[in-house]
């Protein structure tokens, strides 16, 4: 056991994002532990701190607002509450944003990551599990999927922070025997996710009538990974992964871009009774982005034979379930993001 999973004190970087505050909830459901949460989140643009809502007076979970990036935070956090491992989300995720500002990507994920490490490196006590993504092995053709021993060839802002911080992590393990673990997932998609995502981009401009956007001729493939499924396949990690590890997490479904949306409409319709084929007359076709990776799929063997996950929600129940959470929790500015993906490469987006 990396760590003490039942009685830890467990650090959540980006508790307040989509996939920390899946995690943490995921955690908090579990009546066997006894340890606790500490989520540090700097709430940045894409954080809602509501995403924790059900859980905010439960006496196993913490809230701190702050940089990873502050090393007297890291302390102070570490001597109220005697750390047992770290958990880091935290990151910024949007490719389009790294397209249009790389900057901000450089110094959250690649110099938080490396402070939190040098944190860990002053209290080795301390496990520390990196959450990567898929999209730092590059893009893949028709056939073929990533393993854990896929070389990196990261074709974006985004993907090269993301692996930059990926080989800080196997580094600072080799170099200093830390422990440390470290997780590829597939695209997640769920509630409280932040609508410049796809999934919840398309949910949302269904609601609100608009035009549903898409890059390319969306044939562009992902592999889809329910969120509540990435966080007990963290959880497993932790509880049962080896030191210094790397692990795949593949979702249970490939598909198109445009596949999916026609799966987004179909759904969406037969919930809300609308009409299909006015819901599908509304896709539009916008350029590609520069550096659009054309297909993703993970082999996630290593994981279900060594951990024994797998994923558990097929995409019909996982849709299914997002559609109608957004259907009861709207966000408001939908169609500000829209806008901003119409404009990403006229020039006037900020």
């Amino acid at each position: 056991m990396l760590v003490d999973i039942e009685k830890g004190h467990l650090l959540v970087t980006g508790g307040a994002g989509f996939m920390g505050s899946a995690f943490i909830r995921f955690v908090l459901q579990k009546t066997n532990f006894s340890g606790l949460l500490i989520n540090l989140d700097l709430l940045t643009y894409a954080e809602n701190i509501e995403n924790l809502s059900s859980v905010q007076n439960d006496p196993r979970y913490r809230f701190v607002k702050g940089n990873i990036n502050e090393k007297e935070l890291l302390e102070q956090i570490h001597k109220e509450f005697h750390l047992d491992g770290i958990i880091h989300f935290a990151a910024e995720t949007h490719v389009d944003r790294s397209i249009k500002n790389p900057e901000i990507f450089i110094h959250t994920n690649i110099l938080g990551t490396y402070q939190l490490l040098e944190f860990v490196r002053a209290h080795p006590s301390i496990h520390f599990h990196h959450i990567s993504t898929d999209e730092v092995y590059g893009s893949l053709k028709e056939e073929g999927v990533f393993t854990e021993k896929s070389p990196y060839a990261p074709n974006s802002p985004y993907s090269a922070s993301k692996a930059a911080s990926d080989h800080l992590v196997r580094s600072f393990g080799e170099t200093y025997d830390l422990s440390t673990t470290l997780s590829h997932a597939s695209n997640n998609y769920g509630p409280y996710q932040f609508p410049e995502k796809f999934i919840p981009l398309m949910i949302l401009s269904c609601m609100e009538e608009k035009s549903l956007p898409i890059y390319g001729t969306g044939k562009n493939i992902r592999n889809w990974l329910y969120v509540e499924d990435h966080a007990e396949a963290i959880w497993n990690i932790l509880e049962r992964g080896k030191k210094k590890e790397v692990y795949n997490i593949g979702g249970t479904s490939e598909l198109s871009n445009l596949d999916l949306l026609h799966s987004i409409i179909s759904f969406y319709a037969k919930i809300t009774g609308k009409n299909q084929e006015e819901l599908a007359s509304r896709i539009t076709y916008l350029p590609d982005r520069p550096g659009h990776d054309f297909r993703y799929a993970i082999d996630g063997s290593k994981i279900s034979h060594e951990i024994g996950w797998k994923a558990k929600h097929s995409l019909l129940e996982g849709l299914s379930k997002t559609i109608e959470w957004y259907l009861i929790h709207p966000y408001k500015k939908t169609g500000d993001y829209v806008k901003w993906i119409e404009l990403q490469y006229a020039g006037e987006a900020t």
